[in-house]
């Protein structure tokens, strides 16, 4: 009972420190993809490749937010060292980065292609994939992250 009690805290604190991740992450693609193409032409289709820098960028800040979460309220240390740790969570980050933005290219080019107007705000289809790729790619990230990394 007491294991299951834990799992669900963990559960639940990944979720939360995840949440803010993508917040930190989201918001950071905003302004990179704001900004960025005013000094970088070719940021918004970099041969057919849309908002790469703005994608590596907001996806690093976003990283690094959830390492930080990650080790201090949802997962306890694993058998690894902290440098070691460290290693395995960028390499499964850099995974993850790649499936995000291969996710993005396709939820961007193929599937959201309108403005969702939520009445206080009005989501761009370049904000909705992101946001969609983000969901879609944290479902394998909790998993490989407790079982690899901090050998939950």
């Amino acid at each position: 009972m007491r294991e299951i009690l834990i799992r669900q805290k963990q559960v639940l604190f990944f979720i939360i420190a995840g949440g803010l991740s993508a917040i930190v992450e989201i918001g950071s693609f905003k302004v990179f993809s704001t900004y960025l193409p005013q000094f970088l032409s070719r940021e918004m289709n970099f041969h057919g490749i849309h908002y790469p820098l703005s994608n590596i960028f907001s996806t690093c800040c976003g990283i690094i937010t959830n390492y930080f979460l990650s080790i201090w309220f949802v997962f306890e240390r694993g058998k690894h060292s902290k440098r070691r740790e460290f290693a395995y969570f960028m390499m499964v980050s850099f995974v993850s980065t790649l499936l995000s933005l291969g996710f993005f290219q396709v939820f961007y080019s193929f599937i959201f292609k309108d403005n969702i107007d939520l009445r206080v705000y009005t989501l761009s289809p370049e904000m909705i994939s992101k946001i969609a790729a983000i969901l879609l790619v944290s479902i394998l990230n909790y998993s490989v992250k407790k079982k690899v990394i901090f050998n939950g």
